[in-house]
């Protein structure tokens, strides 16, 4: 490790792993890499998983009947179908939010190839998961393909409906910022500006 690496905080790729050819190189170095997109992987089947499973009850149980108090007039259950992004801005867009979805994914899909990083698997795993949530009630709900609306049933008092894709993006989003003003990088090397 060379002097402006310790500084920094970052490792030298080139000692830290065999090079390829070496014994071991292959052996220590895929486990490592597949061990973090296996993070990502879990944590957005499992943020998916709650969304779609907590949309088919909300649908079932809570649609066309009166809002459920959990927390008296604070918190409540109570569906909504949402059109457009958060607080239903952009009703009118839902193929450009659809798209929007489909990128990220796409996007996270390719930073996952580089991710060392627990945090940052967690980060867009969650990311993931709720883009999945959300994409899935675009593709699949009424009004038609890439036109559904998103089923919101969390009511908060004085602020927007949502549902566990939302707070999944949110969390991940937030987890990103920290993640990045503490200057952890997805591939694992830390940056001090």
């Amino acid at each position: 490790m060379t002097e402006v690496e310790r500084t920094i905080g970052t490792r030298d790729e080139t000692t830290q792993e065999p090079a390829d050819g070496e014994p071991g190189g292959d052996e220590k170095a895929a486990p490592r890499g597949s061990r973090r997109v296996g993070v990502l992987i879990s944590v957005a089947a499992l943020a998916y998983v709650l969304d779609l499973v907590t949309k088919l009850l909300a649908v079932a149980k809570l649609e066309h009947h009166a809002p459920i108090q959990v927390v008296g007039t604070v918190l409540q259950l109570d569906v909504v179908r949402n059109r457009g992004a958060a607080f239903g801005i952009g009703e009118a867009l839902t193929l450009v939010l659809t798209a929007i979805a489909a990128v990220v994914i796409v996007v996270i899909a390719r930073i996952a190839r580089r991710l060392h990083s627990v945090p940052w698997a967690i980060a867009l795993g969650l990311l993931l998961g709720g883009a999945f949530g959300n994409l899935t009630d675009r593709v699949f709900r009424s009004p038609g393909v890439f036109q559904g609306a998103v089923v919101d049933f969390i009511a908060p008092t004085h602020f927007a409906v949502f549902n566990l894709a939302d707070s999944a993006i949110v969390c991940g989003g937030i987890l990103i910022v920290i993640l990045s003003f503490r200057g952890l990088d997805p591939d694992g090397t830390v940056h001090r500006d």
